[in-house]
């Protein structure tokens, strides 16, 4: 294939090495077309009986050490990812006609960046971290407000601090996959590889 050409359809040449920035640049163009959140992904884990389980969660930060989202460790992702810390992300931005899957170990992020991004949050939002006992059964809608206003009230003035149960997990990736739809169901594919996060990246080209 023409590298010509190659650049034309993902931005990089045959050789390049480097799936994060392609990675942001596609993330940028579907940021200025997606009617909502075009930092939601799919993101997939499993139980230790190797039951997957998928569910969209919100891309928070990204960099050449992996892809980060926050969440509640006692939910059911969180129990799955600290016992089977392995994990498998999807973007699709329906606007642009692109796609990027991604797969790899997942690590805790460090208490610091925890603590950084909590802080950052709506302040509702980090009540609502106090107040839900995520995915576990609850009673009634009621019994969820009873909460809120419960740690409303407690934290009515001053700094909130960030539950020691949430905070988040990095993918680092050691499969990036970028597809771009094709006329007549023949799309183009580029997949970034490496043995591990600590490796360097070779690239492939794949048939629709």
């Amino acid at each position: 294939m023409n590298d010509n050409k190659d650049k034309g359809l993902f931005g990089v040449g045959a050789g390049s090495a480097d799936p994060v920035a392609l990675f942001a640049d596609w993330l940028a163009r579907a940021e200025k077309t997606e009617p909502d959140d075009a930092n939601a992904c799919a993101l997939a884990s499993a139980d230790t009986q190797g039951m997957p389980n998928v569910r969209m969660v919100l891309l928070k930060a990204y960099d050449a050490d992996g892809f980060v989202f926050y969440t509640n460790y006692e939910s059911a992702k969180g129990q799955e990812l600290l016992a089977n810390p392995q994990a498998a992300m999807v973007f699709h931005w329906k606007s642009q006609q692109r796609q990027v899957r991604l797969r790899g170990p997942v690590e805790q992020v460090s208490a610091h960046e925890a603590d950084a991004y909590y802080d950052s949050r709506a302040r509702d939002s980090r009540i609502g971290a106090w107040a839900s006992k995520q995915s576990r059964p609850l009673e009634s809608r009621f019994a969820l407000e009873k909460q809120v206003a419960k740690y409303a009230a407690k934290y009515a003035v001053g700094k909130i601090p960030r539950p020691a149960y949430w905070s988040g997990f990095r993918i680092r990736p050691v499969e990036i996959e970028f597809w771009r739809n094709g006329a007549f169901r023949l799309h183009d594919r580029l997949v970034f590889r490496r043995a591990a996060p600590e490796e360097a990246w070779s690239t492939t080209r794949l048939y629709p």
